[in-house]
């Protein structure tokens, strides 16, 4: 494959680097390179989008700092039976107000066991993956962080039996439009 100028690039300024103003192909490719795997060499992934690596990498820390890439992480297998008790949990809230979510949000920011939080539509307000060692382990977060969060109305659990998809499968992922 040919190496590419980087559109980015202002033409009459080489060391200007103009802000894109979308995700196009080779964004996207990119992104779905990183997702598969994090760790990738900025000269591998510059070879499989076609780009040179000074290129890649002016263009990967465009989408750092334009707040696309938001950071990298590890997906660290479960040990087995010491391992953690994932639980998908429920919250539904008193009152659905902007003030009402922010003071949820800031409290649940602030309980160590709760790995993922998304405000959802639907039945409930929220949507907590939260880890445990244990249903006890769980219980004491649930008496003890949960139900004490501001304006909780309702809590509802279900314990995982095990993981069937984590992370990013490079198979799963969409093809760049």
């Amino acid at each position: 494959m040919p190496i590419r100028r980087d559109p980015f690039e202002d033409p009459a300024n080489p060391s200007k680097i103009m802000q894109p103003p979308v995700l196009d192909h080779l964004d996207r490719k990119l992104l779905r390179l990183l997702r598969a795997d994090g760790r990738m060499s900025n000269a591998a992934l510059a070879a499989a989008i076609g780009l040179s690596p000074s290129a890649c990498l002016r263009r990967l820390r465009l989408l750092e700092a334009g707040g696309v890439i938001r950071g990298y992480t590890a997906i660290i297998e479960d040990p087995g039976p010491q391992g953690r008790t994932t639980v998908i949990v429920q919250i539904t809230l008193e009152k659905q107000t902007e003030d009402a979510f922010n003071r949820f949000e800031a409290a649940v920011r602030q309980c160590p066991e709760v790995c993922e939080c998304y405000l959802m539509t639907g039945n409930a307000d929220y949507q907590l993956r939260v880890e445990a060692r244990d249903a006890a382990d769980y219980e004491r977060i649930h008496k003890e962080q949960l139900s004490r969060m501001p304006g909780v109305a309702r809590i509802q659990s279900a314990f995982a039996i095990r993981t069937v998809v984590r992370g990013a499968d490079p198979a799963r992922l969409p093809e760049p439009a």
